[in-house]
């Protein structure tokens, strides 16, 4: 078992792994800045192929550049869920995601690859999740929200039921949605606003 990624989220993702008794042989990282890293070994990912990986969870937490990363490298991809989560039975987990301490995720929801669920999330019934979301700590997806691929969602920020948000888009801090959210957009406030839309 190895983590893509010798930072700050594949330090949290180790010691999730510690938590449940699953043995981390290092860290694997395009550029690493030393030779160890939270006490484990850190290999520069061009020795990738020769490294016996059996499975890999990738520890980046920009959504682009966990993207890339999952495209680039092929791998058996496993999905990480601490033992304070609470997921309901009927929830599809797609490869690669990783819920952190104290999440719940409701009954019918379904999350896609490579997202990161922080600590404190909460999703529930029917959303959606597509894939490379982050949705950062203390955020609250009311009922049928859908989630674009790509989109990050900030801390403590709220979303009321059955909304959309597009692909790519950022919802600031604390922010309350309670419109519909094109692709690319950046939603700021109480309640939400858009302040720009970037191309994607």
């Amino acid at each position: 078992m190895y983590i893509f990624g010798a930072s700050g989220h594949g330090k949290v993702i180790a010691s999730m792994l510690k938590d449940i008794n699953v043995a981390v042989k290092g860290f694997i990282d395009d550029a690493p800045k030393e030779a160890t890293f939270f006490n484990l070994p850190v290999f520069n990912s061009e020795k990738y192929k020769n490294l016996e990986v059996s499975k890999l969870i990738i520890g980046i937490g920009d959504n682009a550049a966990r993207k890339k990363c999952a495209l680039k490298y092929a791998a058996n991809y496993i999905s990480v869920k601490h033992p304070s989560a609470i997921v309901h039975a009927s929830v599809k987990l797609e490869e690669g995601t990783v819920m952190m301490p104290n999440v719940v995720v409701n009954v019918d929801a379904c999350i896609g690859k490579h997202c990161i669920i922080n600590t404190g999330a909460i999703i529930e019934h029917d959303c959606a999740i597509s894939d490379f979301v982050h949705i950062s700590p203390n955020v609250a997806l009311a009922g049928n929200v859908s989630v674009g691929e790509g989109t990050h969602i900030g801390i403590g920020a709220s979303v009321i039921p059955g909304m959309t948000i597009g692909k790519w888009a950022i919802i600031g801090a604390g922010a309350v949605v309670t419109k519909n959210v094109p692709d690319g957009a950046v939603v700021v406030g109480v309640p939400g606003k858009i302040i720009k839309v970037n191309q994607i």
